[in-house]
């Protein structure tokens, strides 16, 4: 894997004007080019001779010697540093102009500008983590909530990683026995090895099986529920996205067709994310803006993972629309009597409701006036996705695409293993799929894996991670 060598620098804090801004530099010559730039009280302009973790107070200058800002310089000598290369961080004023002015000294006196992630890509090359763990750092800046906090914690700490070597670790002992008594008959002995294997094999799919089946819960919980709101025009749908939202994010008026293209917002219910898209309302329309509306809500409706559907509780009855029958039909769907507190005929709408869509449809009363209804439709949104359970210490969701299809394409290989030990089939078969299984995994942690598809997870990250 080509690895570049040179020395790197990035501001690895936000660019807005803030009390404190901090500009990493990673390599070989990060020491002495960030001497040639730091004097401290006494004009001294060596870092060199200071102890690794420790910090110094002085100033950054210019090729005149002319203070640019007053800094506190961190250093971290390799290899106990992040990247396992030395590394210094100076420690600025946040002002956008002070971080730009130093981050052009840096380059000015050798450094390179940083690629999106390269100090963590770095880290990995140089073996400080794995690819499970690189991958949790840009979960945990990521994290919404905190159930993606405390998962991407404990990826950190290595219990993936843990639990994935340890599989990848009895595998290689398997398929080198098979390869030691196939060259060593006489002192290795395979006599009842089909069923002792058979064993082994059933509880490695068991282990990774329990890993998979956090996989559904766990992306939606990182990623957002993709939320889409349906129903007729003025039925209260942007009124529905303003109250989950705390702010206006839509028009609201009495005028039917209000809302003409998709309105898109993430929003937060306790440590629920919904990614939440407004719609045109769904009618029959001869205006040609409106219709386009109505079919890139029908589109979004299609491939939510949940749809609230709004009814106008003050309308004489509920048409049985074959759009929204289509949509509600095989897909999580609540749905909502809006306008409670104005309405009469709640308890007739309900049971029509239940008449023309089913009676396990949930069904919620609402008014966006008084705030009706938005509890209870926090706690089914719960019911209906998730468990409800705390990760124990020891355990570990699955919120990454990647590692789940790795994880199925070794189960895959691992049941090939089982079909060869149940066809009574020659040992030398069983290490070719093993091998696949050993690999698979170590495409998880980043032991198997191509240059393209390194490049391409540590593009994702921000500048100076």
């Amino acid at each position: 894997m080509f690895f570049k060598e040179d020395t790197i620098c990035a501001i690895a804090t936000a660019m807005i004007d803030a009390g404190i801004g901090i500009i990493r530099i990673s390599g070989e010559e990060a020491l002495s080019i960030a001497s040639k730039l730091y004097v401290d009280t006494k004009g001294n302009h060596s870092l060199l001779n200071k102890d690794s973790h420790t910090i110094s107070y002085g100033f950054i200058v210019d090729e005149n010697e002319n203070k640019v800002d007053e800094v506190m310089i961190s250093l971290m000598k390799a290899p106990r540093s992040y990247t396992k290369e030395d590394v210094v961080e100076i420690n600025s004023h946040g002002g956008r102009l002070i971080m730009e002015s130093i981050l052009n000294l840096l380059i000015k006196n050798g450094c390179r500008l940083a690629e999106p992630g390269e100090f963590t890509k770095r880290a990995f090359l140089n073996g400080r983590i794995d690819l499970t763990r690189a991958e949790a750092v840009m979960d945990l800046i990521h994290a919404q909530n905190e159930f993606s906090m405390k998962n991407s914690e404990r990826q950190l700490g290595g219990i993936l990683f843990n639990k994935i070597e340890d599989i990848r670790k009895e595998i290689i002992y398997e398929m080198a026995y098979i390869e030691s008594a196939i060259d060593d008959p006489e002192n290795y002995d395979l006599t009842g090895y089909d069923e002792r294997l058979k064993v082994k094999n059933e509880d490695w799919i068991s282990r990774l099986n329990y890993l998979i089946n956090t996989s559904e819960e766990g992306i939606i919980r990182k990623e957002g529920i993709k939320t889409v709101i349906i129903g007729k025009p003025n039925a209260g749908k942007s009124s529905l996205l303003n109250k989950l939202a705390g702010e206006e994010k839509a028009i609201v008026t009495d005028i039917e067709g209000t809302t003409r293209d998709i309105i898109e917002e993430t929003i937060r219910l306790d440590d629920i994310v919904l990614r939440v898209l407004d719609t045109a309302g769904i009618r029959d329309t001869d205006d040609k803006v409106e219709k386009i509306g109505v079919e890139r809500a029908v589109q979004s409706a299609q491939s939510a993972d949940l749809i609230l559907y709004i009814i106008d509780s003050t309308d004489d009855e509920i048409s049985d629309d074959e759009r929204i029958s289509e949509l509600i039909k095989n897909n999580h769907v609540i749905v909502l009597l809006n306008k409670n507190d104005i309405s009469d005929r709640i308890s007739i709408l309900e049971n029509d409701i239940h008449n023309i869509y089913g009676d396990n449809i949930p069904v919620i009363k609402t008014s966006m006036v008084d705030d009706t209804g938005i509890e209870d439709l926090k706690k089914i949104i719960t019911d209906m996705f998730f468990n409800g359970n705390i990760i124990p210490k020891e355990e570990i969701y699955i919120t990454n695409i990647r590692q789940k299809e790795a994880l199925l394409n070794t189960c895959d290989s691992l049941k090939k293993v089982q079909s060869s030990i149940e066809a009574s089939m020659s040992e030398d078969f069983y290490s070719i799929d093993l091998m696949n299984a050993y690999s698979f995994l170590g495409e998880i942690i980043g032991q198997e894996v191509d240059d393209d598809l390194v490049e391409e997870i540590f593009s994702k990250f921000c500048m100076g991670k």
